[in-house]
């Protein structure tokens, strides 16, 4: 009957042995954001779960300390099991039992289901662990306490321990890992990466450079001045005074409209000069994230981009930061602009299309350290401004120059040298500038 009453308590505490492994297991692997998600709309259970995992180092302490104790308890209670029945051999079989046992029923079997069901784990087991976790308490504190001591005394600063990956980087990550599970890129993965890269660029990489900036000299004739709104069909339009980079206020379409109305469509009446805005100007280092907070705070959507010199380097709109999180953004009154157009394997693109939006659009891992456009990474590996005709090889790439007018180019076309350069194969700068050669 003793015999029975051994085989019984081994069998128990290996179920505690199990609940234990398995409840570590399920609570390390639950996702904190769902929990917190579930805790808000009021789930018991996950407020218990919530509260667990906001002190990690006590709750594994006592799971840890429970494991240990069962899984002792269990060999000690069949070592003398065996010892009973077998002599001093059954020291043996009752070690190599109870391994086997441990292993397969406390270990691998609970945790296993634990892994592949966190959330649904730790949620049934978490008013239990509650318990645990408080029966235990005194003597995790003291491990605890004597843990950190050892540590000093090894030389690890514990006071200042922090999670390695800071926010951003494990939501990069878990965008990394659903892209490639989806292997192609969702608008959803798309706005995500958008909204953690503010942080990475500054008003300069999503500027509309002074070349293709759309502004008005104040001297002009109010009629050509109208003209000039109605023909390039902005809402805003930058104006200089004497010499482009003196800029004087910013003409607002509506305004313009609004005072010819008033004048019964006699524009020569309209002063333009009175119809002017002041003009804000921002510094093109200025962190994007902290120009969206500016745009919304002073609730303008238009800015002139000035260098280091104040010297004129062109405009952002509030419209420019969006399309950096939720893409291109068209209305009924916006011309189609084709930056890209696909040509079999092949790519033909504008010059000025940004580095940083054929990585996003296609998945490919050109440099965006390098230069902001196509076009200006073409110049920085040639070391050279391209003639028309003339083609380059580098990071996985062959690059043909379609177009060029005076020193900008204008069109190229981009051909993947293989299915997995798409990834974004780089070479060193002297392979990228052998290989240029000239079209016959």
């Amino acid at each position: 009957m003793d015999n029975w009453l051994l085989i019984v308590s081994v069998v128990g505490l290996l179920l505690l042995s199990a609940l234990f492994s398995g409840s570590e297991t399920a609570l390390t692997a639950a996702s904190r954001a769902r929990i917190t998600h579930m805790a808000r709309q009021g789930d018991a259970r996950a407020l218990i779960l919530k509260s667990l995992l906001d002190m990690p180092e006590r709750l594994i302490g006592a799971i840890l300390l429970g494991n240990n104790l069962v899984n002792i308890l269990a060999s000690a209670l069949t070592t003398a099991l065996f010892i009973e029945l077998f002599g001093q051999t059954g020291v043996v079989w009752a070690t190599f039992i109870m391994t086997a046992l441990v292993l397969v029923f406390g270990e691998v079997l609970p945790k296993t289901y634990a892994i592949l069901n966190p959330e649904r784990v730790a949620l049934k087991v978490a008013p239990l662990m509650r318990w645990v976790v408080r029966i235990f308490a005194p003597v995790v504190m003291v491990v605890e306490a004597l843990v950190r001591q050892v540590l000093k005394l090894l030389g690890a600063n514990v006071e200042r321990a922090h999670n390695v990956l800071s926010f951003r980087e494990e939501l990069r990550g878990a965008i990394e890992m659903h892209r490639e599970q989806q292997k192609k890129t969702s608008r959803d993965l798309f706005m995500l990466d958008g909204v953690l890269d503010l942080q990475d660029l500054t008003v300069g990489d999503v500027m509309v450079h002074r070349t293709r900036m759309k502004s008005i000299d104040i001297s002009r004739k109010p009629s050509e001045i109208l003209d000039y709104v109605l023909r390039h069909g902005y809402t805003r339009y930058p104006v200089w005074e004497e010499n482009p980079d003196n800029i004087i206020g910013v003409l607002h379409a509506r305004d313009l409209l609004s005072a010819l109305a008033g004048a019964k469509g006699d524009i020569n009446q309209i002063d333009i000069r009175s119809l002017l805005l002041p003009a804000w100007f921002v510094p093109e280092h200025t962190p994007l994230q902290e120009q969206l907070a500016a745009f919304l705070r002073r609730k303008m959507h238009f800015a002139i981009v000035v260098d280091e010199y104040g010297e004129v380097q062109g405009l952002v709109t509030l419209e420019d930061i969006m399309e950096e999180i939720v893409g291109d953004i068209a209305d009924e009154h916006d011309r189609a602009l084709q930056h890209v157009q696909q040509e079999g394997e092949a790519f033909i693109v504008d010059g000025s299309m940004p580095v940083r939006d054929l990585n996003r659009i296609y998945g490919w891992n050109l440099p965006e350290d390098k230069a902001t456009t196509i076009a200006g990474l073409i110049i920085h590996e040639a070391q050279t401004i391209p003639e028309v005709g003339q083609t380059y090889t580098f990071h996985g790439f062959r690059f043909e120059i379609l177009a060029r007018e005076r020193h900008r180019i204008t069109r190229i076309r981009m051909q993947p040298q293989n299915l997995s350069s798409q990834g974004g194969r780089r070479k060193t700068g002297s392979e990228s500038h052998s290989s240029a050669e000239s079209a016959s």
